[in-house]
Formats: C-alpha cells, sequence, structure tokens
C-alpha cells in the first residue's frame, strides 16, 4: 500500500472518533500526520486509540513505513497546516464552526493541499462560502465508521469545486485502499446516508407503534436484507428477485403496490416515550458488554466480510466504473 506520491503530509483537524479513525487509516498507509486539536487530552485519546486499532491495520496490511510514530500534535492550527499536502477536517457538526474553520484552513494551508471535509450532511457549497483564498480545493470527503476499516468515502465537490482537486482525492483515497464514490450533485445527507436515514425512520416508527422491539428490528435487517446488501445493494437484490428477466419484470409484478403507503414518508415525533423505547432497547441488547469488546467483535467482522466481498463481487470495486 502507498499514497499518491504528492501527499506525504496530512493535516487532521478535529480528533473526535472520525479524525482518529482518519489518523489511525492515515499512519497505516504511511502517511506522516500533524493533528490539531484544541483539548490538551486530545493527543492522550488519540494515540490511544490508534494504539487500541493498530492490529487490526496489521491484519489488514501496513504499508511500507507505516509506523504511529509519524503522528505528530500540534494545537495551534495554523503551524500544524504550515507544510500539508491534504487536510482533513472533522469538528462538530455546527455549521458555522465548520464554516469559520475551514475558512481558516483555507487561509494558512498551501494553495495546492485539499481540504476535505468529513462532514456527513452539510453541503460543499455552505463549507467554502467563507473561503477567501482557494475554495476551489474545498470539498466533502465523507467516510463510515471505523473509518480506519470501512472503505467507502463520499467526495462532493460544491459549486467553487474544481474537478482537479476531486480527482487529486479519489486518487488519493483509493491508494488508502478505500472505494471513493463521487457524488454527482451536491445533496443534503450525500447518498449512504440518506438512505440509513431511511431506514432508520421507518425503525422508529415500528418501535414507536409498539410492533417490535429494538432488537427485533435489528434482526429483521441482520437476518433479512443485510445480508444480500452486504453483497449487492437494494438495485442488485430486486433484480435477481425477478428471476431471468429481473427488473423488468419485478416493476411489471410489483410496480403498480410501489403506490401503495409501504413507508410513513416523515420520521415519528421523538417524544420521551419513544426515546426512552429506544434506550431501554439497546441497553438490553447491549447488556453488560463493554463498548471496547463490542468494537472489537465489529471490527474483526468487517475485515472478514471485505474479504469475503472482495472473494464473491469483484463489482464492488468502484475504481473505473464511476
Amino acid at each position: 500500500m502507498a499514497t499518491e506520491a504528492s501527499i506525504k503530509h496530512v493535516t487532521v483537524v478535529g480528533t473526535g472518533v472520525i479524525g482518529n479513525g482518519w489518523i489511525t487509516r492515515f499512519l497505516a498507509n504511511g502517511c506522516r500526520v500533524t493533528a490539531s486539536d484544541l483539548d490538551p487530552e486530545a493527543e492522550n485519546r488519540t494515540r490511544e486509540a490508534v494504539k487500541r486499532a493498530w492490529p487490526k491495520m496489521e491484519e489488514m496490511g501496513l504499508a511500507e513505513g507505516a509506523s504511529q510514530d509519524n503522528l505528530f500534535f500540534e494545537p495551534d492550527m495554523q503551524t500544524a497546516l504550515a507544510e500539508a499536502d491534504f487536510v482533513q477536517e472533522n469538528v462538530p457538526e455546527r455549521e458555522e464552526l465548520k464554516r469559520s474553520v475551514i475558512a481558516d484552513i483555507d487561509k494558512y494551508t498551501p494553495k495546492e493541499a485539499v481540504i476535505a471535509s468529513s462532514t456527513s450532511g452539510i453541503l460543499p457549497s455552505t463549507l467554502q462560502a467563507d473561503c477567501q483564498h482557494h475554495p476551489e480545493r474545498v470539498m466533502v470527503a465523507h467516510p463510515f465508521n471505523p473509518v480506519y476499516l470501512m472503505p467507502l468515502v463520499e467526495l462532493v465537490g460544491g459549486n467553487k469545486t474544481e474537478e482537479s482537486y476531486i480527482e487529486k482525492a479519489r486518487h488519493f483515497y483509493d491508494n488508502l485502499q478505500m472505494k471513493p464514490l463521487v457524488v454527482r450533485h451536491e445533496i443534503e445527507g450525500h447518498i449512504a446516508d440518506r438512505l440509513m436515514e431511511a431506514v432508520w425512520r421507518e425503525s422508529l416508527h415500528i418501535v414507536n407503534d409498539g410492533v417490535a422491539t429494538t432488537e427485533e428490528v435489528d434482526a429483521s435487517v441482520i437476518y433479512g436484507p443485510g445480508l444480500r446488501w452486504a453483497l449487492m445493494g437494494p438495485f442488485m437484490t430486486l433484480h435477481m428477485g425477478g428471476g431471468k428477466q429481473g427488473m423488468r419484470h419485478l416493476l411489471k409484478q410489483f410496480g403498480p403496490a410501489l403506490k401503495l403507503p409501504w413507508t410513513k414518508l416523515e420520521a415519528p415525533e421523538l417524544t420521551d416515550e419513544l426515546a426512552d423505547k429506544v434506550i431501554t432497547g439497546c441497553e438490553t441488547q447491549t447488556g453488560d458488554e463493554e463498548m471496547e469488546k463490542l468494537e472489537e467483535r465489529r471490527d474483526q467482522f468487517l475485515i472478514e466480510l471485505q474479504q469475503l466481498l472482495d472473494k464473491y463481487w469483484p463489482g464492488a470495486n468502484l475504481e473505473g466504473r464511476l
């Protein structure tokens, strides 16, 4: 594994769960990483997070020169950005904060460096609106947790973003063993989060209406569509459900039923009663298991699942298709 030759030094601004996931992935792929966070406890938390995830990165395969020793902390963001080839921003999801931080990043970062935000919902045109220097290199690069293992990253340009920077970012993430998906048009929530929100919305309705518990809803996904979605996604799943004629037959036979109220469309009101049902249900599911134990099991599952995906579905490789 190796990163793009022109990108050697990555600066990560904001070191929460997502930021630390990025740092782990960058280090494992041979990058030199400077992290910047004003929290005095941030460095200890980050180094512990990287140390905890490192065995999984070793199992996935480390790049030549990959080392936890390539991580440096610099609380002063201007200093941290001075030599950056690539910037990954991960501050909290508050629009005013992100706009301000990205404007400062644009001010202090070398002009050829890509500025990528991990935002899950804010539009890139909004993020780059206050940039006075080079807004053309600002974009969204939205990952999924745990970032050090999940391959998908959604790349979204704003109305000032130049295609050359999108391509530079796409090539960089591809060399991080990721699956960069270039989103054709900016849209709230991008692609994957919008799909997940649809399932989450219906899940809340089902729990709120007393149809099923949180555990039963999870089981319906795990042992039903979730198994197929891991391999094919919703369109190919239904295409195969149409027999030899695929989607052509399926839409002809079931298309009229799509007019039925299969979905509530709007999320239910998050009342105290509904919140209690969801919280109690999730805590009952986890029992006495510590979150670290659950994370360990999840990570090992994701490693083995990706190995299966590579074996049985070469079409999952997005390179050259998008």
